[in-house]
């Protein structure tokens, strides 16, 4: 389905217009287009252009994360998904292969252990820094590696101390590719990691409820404001346990944002919560008191602007035609943060249809 027309498509800016797609890309954007294109309207829902999760874990191998892509992607309404570092350069092949596969577009950001997330504790053993394995895997893949990612907590690195986030930043200069870092216990501190950041680089988790997170009593961290000063981009990554809204909602109150809303998503927290899926994820930001244009934002332009996918992440001639269409739905819905804190909210973002990979697939219909 590389060529039709999507008539009277709504979007969240208020605007009605009609999206003429010619192979595979946004050709003609008005008011009103003739054409003899195959005709698809998707009535009263709302089209964005394809959602983007760039903190997932949809390596379908080890057992402490991963998922498989197209369980956390397009059959919940997610065109793109970024695996966040589940591989390392020891099994990046295998996960090539699997995203090979998959209806959902993924990418690959590369663990700096060679070993990806075989175990909890990946970067305990600093043997697994191995330079030239992580530069001989981008050299096969710089298409599908789109960044590299650290995790920079307790549970992670045991004695290793600030070594892996100095290993890399240094390989971050050679392969001019961006950064997230994941945040969480001590003994890596929170202002010592800010401190190490550079413009464009990406800390994930960024609401988490953690001693060490960006929360003092009710004040926020002076080390964030000098961090979005500096160009640090701000991920949500809502995982199992990284994800409070009394966090988020201070920040906000202190005007402090998200730049991107990401799930943190695998098996476990997918199946039994808290984390559910991307819209979930989505959902309790709205709650919490972004708008809407500001949450589509944050799973579209912005992914897509952190990691130089310039064809995708807004509706507009000349981008790639991926598109996912949702309603929101009038209900009460009870959400759950990662404290176990539960919010009722009186609307949910629900996905209807995807179209990714020039292939539409109707949602509501699959279930």
């Amino acid at each position: 389905m590389e060529n039709y027309l999507i008539k009277k498509a709504r979007l969240t800016d208020g605007q009605v217009v009609d999206i003429l797609v010619h192979k595979g890309v946004i050709k003609e954007i008005a008011a009103n287009i003739e054409s003899n294109e195959q005709i698809i309207s998707f009535g009263n829902d709302f089209v964005s252009a394809g959602w983007m999760d760039i903190h997932t874990h949809c390596f379908n191998k080890f057992e402490t994360y991963g998922d498989k892509a197209d369980l956390v992607g397009y059959r919940q309404g997610v065109c793109t998904v970024v695996d966040a570092g589940t591989s390392g350069s020891d099994t990046i092949d295998e996960l090539y292969q699997q995203a090979s596969k998959a209806k959902t577009r993924v990418y690959s950001l590369l663990n700096i252990a060679c070993t990806g997330i075989y175990a909890q504790n990946e970067l305990a053993d600093l043997n697994h820094l191995k330079r030239q394995e992580i530069l001989e895997a981008y050299q096969k893949y710089p298409e599908f590696i789109i960044g590299i990612k650290a995790r920079m907590s307790k549970s992670v690195l045991g004695d290793s101390g600030n070594q892996p986030l100095h290993f890399a930043k240094e390989l971050q200069k050679e392969l001019n590719l961006p950064l997230m870092v994941h945040i969480g216990s001590a003994p890596s501190k929170l202002e010592e990691i800010m401190d190490s950041l550079d413009k464009g680089d990406i800390i994930t988790h960024i609401f988490n409820p953690k001693e060490n997170g960006i929360k003092d009593g009710n004040q926020i961290k002076e080390c964030v404001y000098k961090a979005i000063e500096k160009g640090i981009y701000l991920d949500l990554g809502h995982g199992t346990d990284s994800f409070s809204f009394n966090v988020a909602k201070l920040a906000l109150d202190n005007g402090i944002m998200a730049d991107t809303i990401s799930s943190d998503i695998y098996f476990r927290n997918r199946i039994n919560g808290p984390v559910y899926d991307l819209a979930t994820t989505m959902t309790k930001l709205l709650a919490i008191g972004y708008s809407l244009n500001q949450v589509i934002d944050k799973v579209t332009n912005m992914p897509a602007k952190l990691f130089n996918l310039s064809h995708f992440g807004k509706i507009e001639v000349g981008k790639t035609a991926d598109f996912t269409i949702f309603r929101l739905e009038e209900k009460d819905i009870e959400l759950k943060d990662s404290s176990g804190k539960v919010m009722t909210y009186h609307q949910s973002i629900t996905p209807t249809n995807v179209i990714v990979k020039n292939q539409l697939y109707n949602l509501t219909e699959d279930k």
